[in-house]
């Protein structure tokens, strides 16, 4: 079982740069893509419903803000979309895709850069959404949380570590909630599993600015957390680099699952 996550900053700007071309070759079985800044309308066919993919979307109220899809080669028993949160629902940020006995979420934390503000709705996110986790976690059932997360666990997970420590997405308050997704809940980051010491070619974001790119001054805010049995299976991981799609990069894992 092959399962991308991948931020298109844009659906349609990544359509242009030859996102669904390269998505076709991949032979994945679900791809979770997040900030598609668009609404049905926008998409074209392709956008919706890519060659064999049956699409599935959770749109963000605002115009070219946010929002996340997910992409399955079978159709799921059920699709859930949104939290059943009214403010963060109108971000359009959740979509969920159960299959048989596994779930797969296409999920987008909320970035706290632009300003303060955002930082606390950030924080309120989080806040929210960890008894959501927790609830998945208590399901018994497999998931797998594919998505931007906007925050580098550990100093191994960016380049400039030491001068973004009262930056967002790398704050103590965000590290420390995202320790207890990990450490207390019991969920698995599959890539930091399978690549224990990978730092720059683990990462999956750089910013615009300057030469971060081809300096690779990147961050890894991209993650496939999952649940303990079928993190058990992942027996590899890639961060895709030789296209660019949009600032982020996608991240391929494949798990010796039935899907």
């Amino acid at each position: 079982m092959r399962i991308i996550t991948a931020n298109l900053n844009g659906i349609r700007s990544a359509s242009t740069k030859g996102f669904f071309g390269w998505l076709h070759k991949q032979h994945a079985d679900v791809v979770c893509v997040q900030e598609l800044k668009a609404h049905a309308t926008d998409l074209t066919r392709e956008m919706l419903q890519p060659g064999r993919f049956f699409g599935y979307f959770h749109y963000a109220e605002k115009k070219g803000y946010s929002g996340v899809g997910l992409y399955a080669k079978k159709q799921p028993d059920k699709i859930i979309e949104g939290l059943s949160i009214a403010d963060i629902d109108a971000e359009g940020r959740y979509i969920q895709a159960d299959f048989g006995n596994l779930s797969v979420i296409s999920v987008y934390l909320p970035s706290g850069s632009s300003s303060d503000e955002r930082q606390q709705a950030k924080f309120s996110f989080m806040q929210r959404f960890f008894p959501h986790l927790q609830a998945l976690k208590a399901s018994g059932r497999e998931v797998i949380l594919c998505g931007d997360w906007n925050i580098a666990h550990k100093e191994i997970d960016l380049k400039n570590w030491k001068s973004n420590q009262k930056n967002s997405g790398f704050l103590p308050e965000e590290r420390a909630w995202l320790t207890q997704v990990f450490d207390e809940l019991g969920f698995v980051d599959v890539h930091r599993r399978l690549c224990p010491d990978a730092a720059g070619e683990a990462y999956t974001w750089w910013s615009n600015r300057g030469q971060a790119y081809a300096k690779n001054v990147g961050w890894r805010i991209d993650y496939q957390i999952v649940t303990p049995g079928v993190g058990a299976t992942a027996q590899r991981a890639a961060v895709y680099k030789e296209e660019r799609f949009s600032d982020h990069a996608p991240l391929v894992i494949d798990y010796d699952y039935l899907f």
